[in-house]
Formats: structure tokens, C-alpha cells, sequence
């Protein structure tokens, strides 16, 4: 009989062109398979054929767990049940009963074939795949083998690979048949066998796209830096390079426009907009907006949000059809884009000029003809009165080194009075929050005048109410909230 295992193994490995290995290892999956069948209940087994007698031995197995972790007794045991039995044994480690081997002939021998068949495709398989995934291509072709449910089939080479319905263009009509490219988003090992999942809507496929059609992209000279998209209809894209004597729009579009022209065929008649990425923030969003013209802008880098004016003639080309323009050149830049005309600025900066008078008024007790110097002279927070330098204030028309002093001495008492309060706010909050990784004091205290005195309250929030309360960017805030929530899935 084990002369039989290993002409078995040799014939099927010749067959199917794969190593002895992977025969031998299904070969024993389908023995302790077999084996398995002797008991009633769910056990754990281990077959090990020896690769050069084609003898091979049965072991039932039981997996050392913590005393009070034991869930499947037929195959776990306690640790100090263990410890009875070897006094080396280690958790994780695995105890072995040997067991009467299962006759093969018993199994059949097309039934051991069947199982060892099948995991000779899985290994094909992963195998092809490995061989895909090593030449790091993004943008693949194939043939579409057939529509299920909406999504499709595609054949490329000897792999099998799915556009979800909701990543293909949705005013394309792909057919069976068709030959089709799109950009590989993930491997998907939750069917049978691995399966490529690709999207023709990924902002990364338009950028594969102008790779191929761009050699100067391919070759470094110039870099997309990001891209938007509104599948099949309107797209951005922003170009970078270090080379001045390379024109990066005109590189893309190429002669004639026929770059450009060539990506937008393969997108279904996607309109392109080549934007010049800048490292100056507030250029690179008036570029984006293009191509409306921008009248002025203001970057709020706490909220990383931009307000963006724009006369009303070019207010609607700024927002573009259903705000697409606005939303597409927020998702290039990676800014908040308010846009406004310039009577909404006006009337946004006068009443923002109204609470910055009324607290220097009040804080530092100062008339309206003071503050409004302040405010004209550029100062829009307390600390900022208190602490820039003071040669800078005693350049202000009509300010003496007396009054400059006092002001400077009053803006100081009053955030120390406010540093108190917030102090004494914050301890109103839970200790579970204050001390949590990414809070602080003053943070803590506008939580808790707002009502959120504990983990659970803050995990409860939504990322737009917590910045609304306290102000801090995007990304602080879904890190706070995910922190507050860890406990919830610890519990689980």
C-alpha cells in the first residue's frame, strides 16, 4: 500500500506539473479527513506520510489552551491538565495520542484523488496568483466571460477576476466579450479560491491610465500627485515636476490632446481638468477650482478648511453642476472648500469682527476705538496680545510702551483666568476621559461644558458634533472618537 501512496503521488504530480509537496500535503488532509469519520464528535487529527517509504502514521491532537479558555474540549485541553502529562508543555503547543492508521484502500482511491485534486487547484491557483501579484501590475485587461448579478467576469489569462456593479462607469455597457481594463484594488480569498477584485471608478485608475499613456510618468520626470473622480463624467487630476523644461499639462494632454483624449475613450467620454499641483496649499485649491477665478482666499489651518471668494459671475462655474466642481477640487487638494461670494465674506468677516471686538472689550476692558486698532492691526485671539513681541505692538500709530504693557498684562490675566476655569471645568469630566491618549485639559473642558463627561459620551459623537464643540481638525477628531470606543470592542 504505500508503494501505491507514492506511485500516486508521482503520477499526480507529473500530471499536474506541481511539486511532490503539495501532492503529499493534500494527500494527508484527505487521510485525516477520513480519519475523522471514526468519531462521533468534532476532533482535530494529524496524518504524516514519511516522503520516502510512503509508510504513514495517524495522531489525534489537542491544542493546550488557558485553564479557563477551554471551549471544545475534544480538542483543547486545560494547561494545567497538561502540565500533568508533560511538565514542559507550553501554551499553544500541542498534545498527540497516536492513533490505528486508516486502512487507504478504505478511503478509495478515487475519493483520496478527489481531495488531493482539489487542493492541487487551490495550490495552482495561489500559485498563478503569486506569479500576477510579482509583477506588480495596477492596471489589467482581460476579456469579459460573463456578467453575474451586474458585476463581471473577467477572464485575464489563466485567472478569474470581478468588477463590482458599483465599480463599473455607470453610463458604460459592458458585454460579454469585451475586451476591458481596470485598476486591481484587492485580492478577495472569501469565495472559492482567491479572486481579483478591480474597479473602473477608483480615482487610482485614471491615474494607472495616464501612466501608460505619459512615458514621462513612467520614466520620473513628472508625478500625479492625486486625483478625483465622478465616474464617467467629470475628473481632476493634479501633475508635478521638478523638470522646468517639461510643461506638465501639456505633457499630459499631448499633441493634439491626444493623451488626454485617449484616457477619456477608455472612460466612457470622462471629461479631464489637468490641474498644476503647487506645495503652497491656497494655490493649489484656486488651481482645482479652475476654471473658475478665485477673488481672494483664506486657509484656516486648524480646521483645514479653506474660505474661497469668488464674484458672483464665477460662482456657479466654482460650484459646477449638482457642486461637482467644489467637491471634486475638495478631494484633489484634500482641503474643505467653502466657497463664497464677496458680500457673504464681507458680511462672514464683519460678524466675525463683532465677537473679536466684543471679547477685547471685555476681556482686556478696553473702548471700541482700541479693539478696532487690534482688529485692523491683525490681532484675532488673546494669546496673541499677550505674547507677540512687544516692538511689534509699539509700531501700532497712537500705542505708547505704557499702553502696550498694560494691554499685554491684561491680555496675560485674563487667559490665566481662563486657564483656571477650563482647569476646573475639565475636572468635571470622568478620569477615564481626561486621561485618556490624545485628550487634554482644555479639550476635556469644552467636552464637559458641552455635556461629554465620560468615554461613552465622547464614542456616542459623530466626528462633525465633536468638531463643531471643540473646533480641532478631521483627523484629531475620528482619532479621539475611535480611542473612546476601544473599550467597547474590548468587552466584545
Amino acid at each position: 500500500m504505500s508503494r501505491e501512496i507514492l506511485l500516486l503521488v508521482d503520477a499526480l504530480a507529473r500530471e499536474k506539473n506541481v511539486h511532490k509537496e503539495i501532492v503529499f500535503g493534500a494527500l494527508e488532509m484527505a487521510l485525516a479527513s477520513a480519519t475523522k469519520k471514526r468519531f462521533n464528535e468534532e476532533v482535530e487529527v494529524r496524518v504524516a506520510v514519511d516522503r520516502e517509504t510512503g509508510e504513514y502514521e495517524s495522531f489525534r491532537r489537542w491544542q493546550v489552551v488557558a485553564d479557563e479558555a477551554v471551549e471544545f474540549p475534544p480538542y483543547q485541553i486545560a494547561f494545567t491538565e497538561a502540565q500533568k502529562q508533560y511538565s514542559d508543555i507550553r501554551l499553544e503547543d500541542f498534545i498527540e495520542e497516536q492513533l490505528e492508521p486508516i486502512e487507504f484502500g478504505r478511503i478509495g482511491a478515487q475519493t483520496a484523488k478527489q481531495v488531493i485534486l482539489q487542493r492541487i487547484r487551490d495550490a495552482e491557483r495561489e500559485q498563478l496568483l503569486q506569479d500576477f501579484l510579482s509583477r506588480e501590475e495596477k492596471l489589467v485587461s482581460g476579456t469579459i466571460k460573463r456578467m453575474e448579478r451586474g458585476d463581471a467576469i473577467i477572464e485575464i489569462g489563466r485567472l478569474e477576476a470581478r468588477i463590482p456593479r458599483d465599480q463599473i462607469i455607470s453610463k458604460e455597457n459592458l458585454r460579454v466579450g469585451d475586451r476591458t481594463r481596470a485598476y486591481l484594488m484587492r485580492i478577495d480569498r472569501a469565495v472559492r479560491g482567491p479572486q481579483l477584485i478591480l474597479s473602473r471608478t477608483a480615482p487610482e485608475f485614471i491615474i494607472e491610465l495616464f501612466r501608460l499613456e505619459v512615458p514621462e510618468i513612467e520614466e520620473g520626470m513628472l508625478e500625479i500627485k492625486s486625483a478625483a473622480r465622478d465616474a464617467g463624467v467629470r475628473a481632476k487630476i493634479a501633475v508635478h515636476t521638478n523638470d522646468r523644461r517639461i510643461d506638465p499639462i501639456g505633457t499630459c494632454v499631448g499633441m493634439r490632446g491626444s493623451r488626454v483624449q485617449a484616457v477619456t475613450q477608455e472612460l466612457a467620454g470622462e471629461r479631464v481638468d489637468i490641474v498644476l499641483w503647487s506645495a503652497d496649499p491656497a494655490q493649489f485649491v484656486i488651481g482645482a477650482l479652475a476654471p473658475a477665478e478665485v477673488s481672494s482666499i483664506l486657509v484656516d489651518e486648524e480646521r483645514h478648511a479653506m474660505d474661497v471668494v469668488v464674484d458672483d459671475e464665477n460662482l456657479a462655474v466654482a460650484i459646477g453642476r449638482n457642486g461637482q466642481n467644489v467637491r471634486l477640487a475638495s478631494e484633489l487638494t484634500g482641503w474643505t472648500i467653502n466657497l463664497m461670494t464677496e458680500e457673504d465674506a464681507q458680511k462672514k468677516n464683519e460678524e466675525e469682527s463683532a465677537t473679536l471686538r466684543a471679547l477685547f472689550m471685555e476681556k482686556l476692558d478696553v473702548d471700541e476705538d482700541v479693539a478696532n486698532i487690534l482688529i485692523q492691526e491683525g490681532f484675532a485671539t488673546l494669546e496673541e496680545v499677550a505674547y507677540v513681541p512687544i516692538q511689534e505692538m509699539l509700531e501700532i500709530e497712537g500705542f505708547d510702551e505704557a499702553t502696550v504693557n498694560e494691554l499685554r498684562s491684561r491680555a496675560r490675566d485674563a487667559l490665566l483666568v481662563q486657564a483656571i476655569a477650563s482647569e476646573e471645568q475639565a475636572e468635571n469630566a470622568d478620569p477615564d476621559l481626561r486621561e485618556m491618549e490624545g485628550m487634554d485639559s482644555e479639550l476635556a473642558a469644552k467636552l464637559a461644558q458641552a455635556g461629554v463627561k465620560t468615554r461613552d459620551d465622547l464614542g456616542d459623537l459623530a466626528v462633525d458634533d465633536l468638531i463643531d464643540i471643540s473646533g480641532i481638525d478631521v483627523e484629531r477628531a475620528k482619532v479621539l472618537i475611535m480611542k473612546a470606543r476601544e473599550h467597547w470592542f474590548a468587552q466584545e
